[in-house]
């Protein structure tokens, strides 16, 4: 690797990051924290390390302290982790500041998290990110020794979408014009996600469409050397269709097998591993299974409805689940569960006594019956404080053998 290589580098995103626009997004770091950012592609982690970097300049750093690299810039891309020093060294070599050092998309260099432990035991400042959730695996946490605070990104909140489109909500914002123009931005969002890089094309689909391919082929294919592409591509599509039901890893395989692809239930799992690594999507388990029982039969959503709704005909079904899905597990991560034995229920959170159904609309009989009689019946066995539907449109408040069931339309339950 070549020094003058990575000094150009050094400067280039020192000019690029000073001009930098973008909308600040919450984000809490300690004054002396070292941070690993994880997440989906595009989620907006690399402008989080330049809101970060701009609100140290604003506070009196100056530009030459920074020291950014981003490894999928294709001038370094071959760096191996026995050449990671020479960044520093790099940096010394043009500046006597004490460098605060980011390090953007660094997973794809095998070894990394050595040369980040060294830099932390060296009491430097380090901001790191990656799209491979193999960054929080145990193996990694037990390299950098606690030295590291773990932060996953997820695309935009419909309330960080809201302001991004100049909307700002105040306590009694749904009974005001504005309510107007948030169900019609949330028609956007719902159809097309939360990737902060899309909300600029026009052709939405295109963008999400190349997103998907790069993920896909960079992130799980290249790193995981898979070698049946076209079994992991339809298995990707077979979770999409399945994304309302619980589905067993040989249920899986069968439909795999039915369409002419031939792989084992080990492959499966690998290749849903891989799709969890890559942040394409996330499994909640059943609350009613035993703990080896959870690991069987599953319910697969994706990080985002813009990615989904590429593989779905009429989705809005889906949709609207899939979006509940993402906004819960950002709140609740792994203590969210659907629960299934006698009675059917989307969502329950135990912990916070929460159960959660979502139907697009309840304007059938039939349907309405079905989705309040589930929440009844969990809460004859189950700590149920707060129990909900959440609609596509429709809001009231049902009572039923005294349980209090509030229905609410998603785009206002997703601002609360």
């Amino acid at each position: 690797m070549e020094k003058d290589i990575i000094k150009q580098i050094i400067l280039n995103q020192q000019e690029f990051i000073s001009q930098v626009k973008l909308l600040p997004r919450k984000i809490s770091i300690e004054e002396n924290g070292n941070y690993v950012f994880v997440g989906i592609r595009r989620a907006g982690k690399t402008y989080m390390l330049y809101q970060h970097i701009l609100q140290l300049l604003k506070d009196g750093h100056s530009k030459q302290e920074i020291l950014f690299i981003n490894f999928e810039d294709e001038r370094i891309t071959d760096i191996k982790k026995e050449e990671l020093h020479l960044i520093v060294e790099c940096y010394k070599e043009m500046f006597a500041f004490e460098p605060i050092i980011f390090l953007d998309e660094i997973q794809n260099v095998e070894g990394w998290e050595h040369f980040a432990r060294r830099l932390a035991d060296e009491k430097r400042r380090v901001f790191i990110t990656g799209s491979n959730a193999h960054m929080l695996s145990r193996e990694i946490a037990s390299t950098l020794g606690g030295r590291y605070l773990m932060q996953e990104i997820y695309p935009f909140s419909f309330t960080e979408y809201l302001e991004y489109n100049h909307i700002t909500l105040d306590t009694h914002w749904h009974l005001a014009p504005i309510r107007t123009d948030v169900v019609r931005l949330f028609e956007g969002y719902f159809y097309n996600g939360g990737l902060p890089e899309s909300f600029s094309y026009t052709d939405k689909r295109a963008w999400l469409t190349s997103l998907y391919q790069k993920i896909l082929y960079s992130d799980i294919v290249i790193r995981n050397n898979v070698r049946n592409e076209q079994s992991l591509r339809l298995l990707v599509r077979k979770l999409a269709d399945s994304v309302l039901q619980p589905i067993a890893i040989k249920r899986l395989q069968n439909i795999l097998q039915g369409d002419g692809s031939k792989v084992t239930r080990e492959t499966i799992s690998s290749y849903l591993g891989y799709l969890h690594d890559a942040y394409l999507i996330f499994s909640l388990c059943n609350f009613n299974d035993s703990i080896p029982q959870r690991e069987g039969t599953k319910k697969h959503y994706f990080y985002d409805n813009g990615i989904l709704n590429l593989f779905l005909f009429q989705p809005e079904t889906k949709l609207l689940e899939n979006i509940v899905a993402i906004h819960l597990y950002k709140q609740y991560g792994e203590a969210l569960f659907y629960y299934n034995k006698n009675v059917e229920v989307d969502f329950v959170v135990p912990d916070a006594g929460l159960a959660i159904q979502v139907s697009y609309s309840l304007r059938d009989e039939q349907t309405r019956n079905r989705e309040v009689n589930a929440l009844v019946s969990l809460s004859r066995f189950m700590n149920i404080s707060t129990a909900l539907i959440i609609s596509k449109d429709q809001e009231e408040t049902i009572e039923q053998d005294e349980v209090n069931i509030k229905v609410i339309p998603a785009w206002k339950w997703l601002t609360e």
